[in-house]
């Protein structure tokens, strides 16, 4: 079953840019990078005082994924950022700094497995392996708890956002931007949810217990508005939608209500973030224990056979 269901999801899903956009070169001959790792790397392309950290993080699918961490010095919630199709880190670089300046976020950004500089091949159980070692890092690395979270998919790109949304407890928010109900359901309208069928986000946005932003335009043609309506219904705490008029799959960003809608949102869950940090209940301190302290510690999806 798992073999069938591979092979759907290349056959229907993943097209990397070949060849990558980008490579990731040491900086020094210590130890390895990685999530603590003592080496230092660096992504070409990107500027030394760009602000961003540079990960190599294995998976439990036994690849290495690449990770690139966006610092804003402001930041109070960060963008777990997993990009649409036919995309690497290489070809983002822009909308990541243009994100990270607007919205005042730190932005952690990865490459699926087989994608960019990332090794091993795309697969659904691969980009599932991906996002996590990836949430992995952000926690033990960063010290970026769920509350400080927000998870952000971008058309196929949808279904590891999902897939860790439905799984983590207290996350921030998520958005859903060109998003698919599932990957059978671009190509036919099926009624029900077939066994071999990839990306179920039909079945798991309903397992998704925070506000929830669906980003979608109105003429989209690869994956039709319908499926952001339908994810939009299905949330338990819906945000205001944003449905771009005439907008299509690949240009959303261009529009100006984007940003400005998108900005809203993260205004949104920053406020709320300080309503729920304020009405926690106060610890008084023990005779064994002094105050506690918190712990700080693109792009498209295109369908069907090369």
């Amino acid at each position: 079953m798992g073999n069938v269901t591979s092979s759907v999801a290349a056959r229907l899903a993943f097209f990397p840019p070949e060849p990558p956009t980008y490579e990731v070169v040491a900086e020094d001959d210590g130890a390895g990078a990685g999530a603590g790792g003592g080496g230092v790397m660096r992504m070409t392309g990107v500027s030394a005082d760009a602000g961003v950290e540079v990960h190599a993080l294995p998976t439990k699918g036994g690849t290495r994924v690449v990770a690139a961490f966006w610092r804003h010095p402001s930041a109070r919630l960060t963008l777990l950022y997993s990009h649409g199709n036919a995309a690497d880190l290489g070809q983002m670089l822009g909308l990541f700094l243009e994100l990270r300046a607007h919205l005042r976020v730190n932005i952690m950004s990865y490459d699926y497995s087989g994608y960019g500089a990332s090794t091993g091949k795309p697969s659904e159980y691969n980009t599932y392996c991906d996002i996590e070692a990836v949430y992995d890092c952000l926690a033990k690395v960063y010290g970026i708890e769920p509350e400080d979270l927000i998870l952000y998919g971008q058309s196929v790109g949808s279904g590891p956002t999902l897939h860790l949304a439905s799984r983590l407890e207290k996350l921030r928010g998520v958005v859903l931007h060109s998003a698919i109900l599932s990957g059978i359901r671009v190509l036919y309208p099926v009624k029900v949810t077939l066994w071999f069928d990839i990306f179920k986000n039909i079945d798991k946005i309903k397992q998704v217990d925070c506000p929830v932003l669906v980003i979608h335009g109105t003429a989209d043609d690869i994956v039709d508005f319908s499926h952001g309506k339908r994810l939009w219904e299905l949330a338990k705490e819906k945000y205001d939608p944003l449905w771009v008029k005439g907008g299509g799959h690949c240009n959303l960003e261009t529009y100006p209500e984007y940003i400005r809608h998108l900005r809203k949102f993260i205004n949104a869950m920053e406020k709320l973030a300080k309503e729920k940090t304020s009405k926690a209940p106060q610890m008084a301190p023990s005779s064994s224990s002094s105050n506690m302290t918190e712990v700080k510690h693109n792009k498209c999806l295109r369908f069907g056979k090369r």
